[in-house]
């Protein structure tokens, strides 16, 4: 873990400047969630909208919409593919997120061009340089 003063990066993840991650799985498909800058940044969450399983998503689709005390705040997909599960038991908790960001994703997906996709994206030294720079 990098601490970048209040916020953690986990290592061997990829970044968007979004403030999503993306982890790659041995099977090849993808969880995806928010960064630890992005669950403090929205406060408490109190809704999230999930995905259709099966629907297809470009890079930079709207993912889903997360409802916090402050704002409704919308998860760009930072790579391109098919969703293959959603992480269900955030729709009965979705403070689950604001509780540890690394480990409750939102979304698994099966993806179309991930190779390219992931040059596109930081790892979490790149991301932690970035959130300094905030």
């Amino acid at each position: 873990m990098i601490e970048v003063g209040e916020y953690r990066v986990k290592e061997g993840l990829y970044y968007t400047k979004d403030h999503e991650w993306v982890q790659v799985l041995e099977d090849g498909t993808v969880l995806i969630g928010i960064s630890d800058y992005a669950q403090k940044e929205l406060g408490d969450l109190a809704y999230v909208e999930l995905p259709e399983v099966g629907k297809e998503l470009n890079k930079g689709d709207v993912l889903c919409e997360l409802e916090s005390v402050k704002a409704v705040s919308e998860v760009y997909a930072p790579v391109s593919g098919e969703v293959a599960e959603v992480n269900a038991e955030l729709e009965d908790s979705p403070e689950l997120i604001n509780e540890d960001p690394y480990e409750n994703w939102i979304v698994k997906l099966k993806p179309s061009n991930l190779d390219e996709e992931l040059k596109e994206l930081m790892d979490a030294k790149a991301y932690a340089e970035y959130l300094e720079s905030l």
